[in-house]
């Protein structure tokens, strides 16, 4: 088969796939391991080095004794190039993968990074499996016929991704397919997301029923049959969800019209678009797909699990029950903030001797480990300013200036209680600072840089365009 055709092929594919996750999931690389028809070894193109750190995972699975097992033989029609067969997936901590091997391609397996803040993993594997059969297709139809769209597609694949996830998922609970038009309910909790009544964004949930199921629900309120709301009447939407605000109750879909308002359990199968305001999650029942904000999709939770801080804590020399507790008292001051939504700033002073930092003094300093002195220091929190929390787990302070000389990281998008973080934390290093905003994720800063619970090192990618033996390049870490 003609090289040039392979690795362009394998090129538009990763780097299509490498910015649709990006854009997702943010930044995201990719790598692939795979045997064409007719090759005897495994090769391997990995111009992040995603997969470096791996190699004695990736050895054993593939050279090990398990290896038969690991990679089975198609066993399909070797005619039929549209037919894909799972393969075994490879469990490597921080990386997600989808594998796959069809007539034209016996093996390949896709990775990406497993982002620690995904609100599920279903949306990417499906991005990562239809990855699989986008480059066995392009393969099959050689290089005549190769236009060059798979990447194209699969740097746009966000909405797709999520139809997939919710269509097998539906499949999974309820063994059979379902009538919900999934990809305009998509459109539509979008376009509501973004339609402002009397100046303010939606709250509430509007739940979409299958329409096979509309009758299982018990309603509160039912709408008559002859005046039913359209669901792609989003302005009309936006006003009938100011029903629900603030309540326990569910504005009711099939995904064509709003049927009614309802607050019992509902049918087996249901998805849920929550809307927070200026961002929101979809759920399949219970059970977080993703999130969207910015008229767009994303992996993110949005919630605040605040494993930035508890990495930060491990560089420290902190005994272990000062370390938990201090964790303890951050997570609980965020999620009280996020569940009462105001927006706050936490300043966790690491320094053996407190800061001096302006704002309103306690003369006995707080013990946070305390459940009615967190509730108090819960309380201060909506007060304008941060509060300042030691390492001797007390409060100090509250309603505390954060000031510092302006730095090239600040980010005009942002609003001042960020900005005044990123200064104050550049010139106190030693400080770790947690802002939590009203309509974005929790932002925890340090040394001015905001900390996102990542390695944000990687190496440069690989000018080289040609994959290479798998053999070759384990060898070339030994």
């Amino acid at each position: 088969m003609d090289q040039f055709f392979v690795n362009t092929c394998i090129n538009d594919t990763l780097h299509g796939l490498r910015e649709g996750l990006s854009h997702f999931s943010g930044d995201s690389s990719a790598a692939i391991i795979f045997r064409l028809k007719g090759d005897p070894c495994l090769s391997i193109y990995d111009p992040y080095n995603l997969l470096r750190g791996h190699e004695l995972k990736l050895e054993n699975f593939y050279f090990g004794n398990d290896s038969i097992a690991n990679i089975p033989e198609y066993q399909g029609d070797s005619n039929c190039y549209s037919e894909i067969e799972n393969v075994p997936e490879m469990q490597i901590d921080g990386l997600l993968s989808f594998g796959g091997c069809s007539a034209t391609v016996p093996y390949q397996m896709w990775f990406t990074d497993h982002h620690p803040d995904l609100s599920s993993t279903g949306p990417t594997e499906r991005w990562l499996e239809h990855a699989v059969l986008r480059f066995s297709h392009d393969i099959a139809n050689e290089a005549d016929l190769y236009t060059g769209v798979s990447g194209k597609f699969l740097r746009e694949y966000s909405t797709y991704a999520i139809h997939d996830h919710i269509t097998k998922e539906t499949i999974r609970l309820t063994g059979r397919s379902t009538e919900l038009d999934v990809y305009p309910i998509l459109e539509a909790i979008l376009a509501i997301s973004k339609t402002r009544e009397e100046g303010a964004f939606p709250r509430g949930e509007l739940v979409f029923v299958p329409p096979e199921a509309i009758n299982e629900v018990q309603f509160m309120a039912r709408f008559d049959a002859s005046e039913l709301p359209r669901l792609n009447h989003y302005k009309h939407v936006r006003k009938l969800l100011q029903s629900v605000e603030g309540t326990d109750h569910k504005l009711i879909s099939d995904g064509i019209s709003i049927h009614g308002v309802s607050y019992s359990r509902l049918p087996r199968f249901s998805v849920t678009a929550d809307y927070h305001g200026r961002y929101g999650y979809l759920r399949i029942n219970e059970e977080a797909v993703c999130s969207f904000s910015d008229g767009r999709y994303q992996s993110s939770s949005l919630r605040a699990k605040l494993f930035e801080v508890e990495e930060i804590l491990l560089d420290y020399d902190l005994q272990s029950q000062t370390r938990d507790n201090l964790f303890h008292i951050i997570s609980t001051l965020v999620h009280n903030a996020q569940s009462m939504k105001h927006g706050c700033t936490f300043i966790l002073d690491l320094n053996t001797v407190p800061a001096k930092i302006s704002g309103q003094m306690l003369r006995n300093p707080i013990d946070l480990n305390n459940p009615d002195f967190i509730e108090l220091a819960s309380g201060f929190s909506r007060v304008d300013g941060a509060l300042h929390i030691c390492r001797d787990q007390h409060l100090h302070s509250f309603a505390c200036l954060l000031d510092g000389r302006a730095i090239e990281a600040e980010d005009r998008a942002r609003g001042a209680r960020f900005n005044s973080a990123l200064r104050f934390t550049a010139e106190n290093p030693k400080t770790v600072v947690v802002v939590v905003s009203v309509d974005r994720p929790v932002s925890v800063i340090q040394g001015g840089m905001v900390v996102d619970g990542q390695c944000q090192w990687r190496s440069k990618p690989n000018i080289t365009l040609a994959p290479r033996l798998l053999k070759d390049w384990l060898k070339a870490t030994k």
